[in-house]
């Protein structure tokens, strides 16, 4: 169903100090738009009345011409109503509703006679803005040196951050007052191995925020097209953010021509932290599917040969040496050390796991020649994509798992060397298609080859986009890691089907790992630009079993690895540990096996950013609900009402839960699983330690 209704109204030349508001469907939000005395274009927010966002200032600074940030006058205003829905191809929610009112304002700056469009969308969960540069009697090139939006807060509010780093987002969140944000009294010594922190007072969006009278505020952007990533400088002191755009090599930010537009920049308000997680304004923020048949585009849960380098026990270079000399030998000529993780033997072992358990698919990294002096060197010619090493063979492999029923994932790591990836991906994609691989790992570990750029930079944003669009063309599926943070780009096309892009799981074992309350931020910020491909799953969640002398670990309990199968959504998700651990506790390794990624619907019980988070998810594609709860360092007793369960049926819950005496430092792996049977009536209690969680299967009893 849509319903648009338009009110057009004209104006010879209303200028100066000229203000229109605009509210959301439920008269919560308010958006005015006004000129000042300048012909400034500003604006400010509030919500049930209380101010957001207080009068902040918009515009755009061109490179050798005249900043579009005042003299203007409006020259038309353009009024709609949009209220439809539409079927996401995977996602949380089998149908979302797409509700707004848009305002767009028609701008000419008197002197130099631009048109400069400024557009918001307002929704009940939050307001949305871009600026439009629309085409005027002929094409305009121009090249954007600033983008100066503001978001003037109101208050010193609770922020969860990371530094503006245009190279990584894979920091673990820090939680302060806006006036205590400061990058240079951060520990760095925290296992990013390449870090671009060019300012002291710089922060990443999404930036969430809580104030001191309970509101819950986002700052975000979506739909980030040949544009580079937003971030936020902070004025601590005012609580002023300001938009940040990562430059280029020569340090312009954006090269653009009419017409065209900016992504748009959302805040997301509301005084119900559930809101902020149920919210698919950034999704609806984005263009409609441009797959025409999308029908091969499934989700996959996987596994692969890719912790056991993670915490030493094999390598990803065959000769198992890292030496740059060895690059220079012919393959066949290295001396195998006998720890090289991708040789067809024990691939082949996965997929039989993979097939005994139902598994979709097998990842392997380390397959293609390379690995021996492939980081940190700033080189370009590092993998060609389509030679494996000696020790796998494609193509046995490929028919070992077809055979069985599996899929294999490729895997292919650039070194940031982005240039060469794109001279070789429809080789690269044809190989994948050649041997039946329907998913593709990207990587981008390192510096970024043009030399210059960094990973939040338009080449960047470009580039992933291209390879997104290029792999639909294959039928291949598209998972980035070390890549541009998503924006809701996975509407458009769904093959991006996930993505890292935050600091995932594999910081446990080789660094000082992620905090407790890590898992409990990443849906506030990471997750809500697109799906995370952040490998849960691991069972033996202490280093030391590997090393005695090793003195990290996971820092959850194995109860609460269970239950982010459910907090952290992805149609993508690998049960990231070696099998051997998984059959030594086959009992939990069961809600792996029976938790769906696909789903009808999504309703969040409780949420608070860095505390806890509790959502039930139901199956698309039948009747059981699956629950996923998970807690911060400190331990937490809840009580869940169950009234999501369908009146008059009964379910049987499998309780995966801590048990008694379970820590995520002192006893991670000590859980236990309960069964009883439950109605739409009933209630469960539930028991989270330290750093724990909660998975429950609700099956619908015939």
């Amino acid at each position: 169903m849509k319903k648009i209704s338009i009110i057009l109204l004209l104006f010879g030349c209303l200028y100066k100090t000229f203000a229109q508001d605009v509210t959301s469907p439920s008269k919560n939000i308010k958006v005015i738009f006004s000129l000042t005395e300048k012909g400034e274009p500003t604006y400010q927010v509030s919500y049930k009345e209380n101010t957001i966002i207080s009068k902040s200032k918009l515009g755009i600074s061109i490179k050798d011409g005249v900043a579009l940030t005042k003299d203007f006058s409006i020259i038309k205003i353009e009024k709609k109503t949009v209220n439809e829905t539409w079927k996401p191809v995977l996602g949380e929610d089998s149908t979302i509703t797409n509700h707004y009112n848009e305002i767009r304002f028609f701008l000419n700056q008197k002197d130099t006679n631009t048109k400069l469009n400024i557009v918001f969308k307002v929704f009940d969960e939050g307001v949305a803005f871009r600026y439009e540069f629309p085409i005027d009697n002929e094409v305009k090139y121009f090249v954007i040196s600033e983008e100066n939006t503001e978001f003037t807060l109101t208050g010193d509010h609770k922020t969860f951050w990371i530094p503006g780093d245009y190279d990584s987002q894979e920091y673990a969140y820090n939680e302060t007052k806006i006036s205590e944000i400061d990058n240079a009294k951060l520990d760095l010594e925290n296992g990013v191995g390449l870090k671009s922190i060019l300012s002291q007072y710089r922060v990443q969006s999404p930036l969430m925020m809580k104030s001191s009278s309970g509101l819950y505020i986002n700052i975000f952007e979506a739909a980030v097209l040949n544009y580079p990533v937003m971030h936020l400088d902070v004025d601590i002191d005012r609580f002023q953010l300001t938009a940040n755009l990562a430059p280029n090599a020569i340090g312009d930010k954006a090269y653009l021509r009419t017409p065209s537009q900016s992504p748009w920049r959302t805040i997301m308000v509301s005084d119900d932290a559930k809101d902020i997680l149920s919210s698919k304004m950034i999704l609806n923020l984005n263009e409609p599917c441009k797959i025409e048949d999308t029908s091969w585009i499934k989700p996959m849960k996987y596994i692969g040969i890719w912790w056991e380098m993670h915490i030493g026990i094999s390598t990803w270079d065959y000769a198992g040496s890292q030496n740059a000399h060895n690059a220079g030998t012919a393959v066949g000529n290295m001396i195998p050390t006998g720890k090289h993780g991708a040789t067809t033997e024990n691939t082949k072992k996965y997929i039989d796991f993979a097939a005994n358990h139902g598994f979709d698919g097998v990842l392997v990294e380390g397959w293609n020649v390379g690995w021996e002096d492939w980081y940190g060197k700033w080189k370009e010619d590092v993998f060609d994509f389509i030679t494996p090493y000696p020790d796998f063979n494609i193509k046995e492999i490929a028919d070992y798992a077809k055979a069985k029923g599996v899929k294999m994932i490729m895997h292919n790591e650039t070194s940031g060397a982005v240039a060469n990836y794109e001279r070789h991906l429809d080789r690269a994609l044809g190989l994948m298609k050649k041997y039946n691989y329907p998913a593709v790992k990207s990587g981008y570990v390192g510096r970024i080859i043009p030399r210059g750029e960094f990973h939040d930079g338009q080449t960047m944003v470009n580039h992933l986009n291209f390879v997104i669009e290029r792999a639909a063309e294959y039928n291949i599926m598209v998972n980035s890691h070390e890549s541009v943070r998503p924006s809701g780009y996975h509407r458009t096309y769904p093959n991006y089907i996930a993505s890292e892009a935050a600091r995932g799981n594999e910081f446990n074992a080789w660094s000082k790992g992620n905090p407790p309350e890590h898992e409990t931020i990443l849906p506030f910020t990471r997750l809500l630009g697109g799906p995370m491909d952040y490998t849960p799953g691991i069972f033996e969640l202490k280093m030391s079993a590997y090393d005695p002398t090793k003195t990290e670990q996971v820092h959850t309990t194995l109860a609460k690895q269970l239950a982010l199968y459910v907090t952290l959504y992805s149609p993508l998700q690998m049960a990231a540990d070696l099998p051997r651990n998984y059959e030594k506790h086959l009992d939990a390794f069961q809600f792996i096996k029976d938790v769906p990624l696909d789903w009808q619907k999504s309703i969040y019980l409780e949420a608070e950013p860095g505390h806890y988070i509790t959502v039930v998810r139901k199956d698309k594609y039948s009747e059981n609900w699956f629950l996923g709860a998970i807690t911060n360092k400190n331990a937490r007793q809840t009580t869940i009402k169950l009234d999501f369960l369908t009146k008059g049926k009964k379910y049987k819950a499998v309780i995966y839960q801590d048990g008694e005496n379970a820590d995520w430092q002192e006893n991670p792996k000590s859980y236990e699983i309960l069964t009883k049977t439950v109605t739409h009536t009933s209630s469960l209690k539930l028991n989270l330690a330290k750093g724990g969680g909660t998975a429950v299967s609700f099956e619908l009893i015939e």
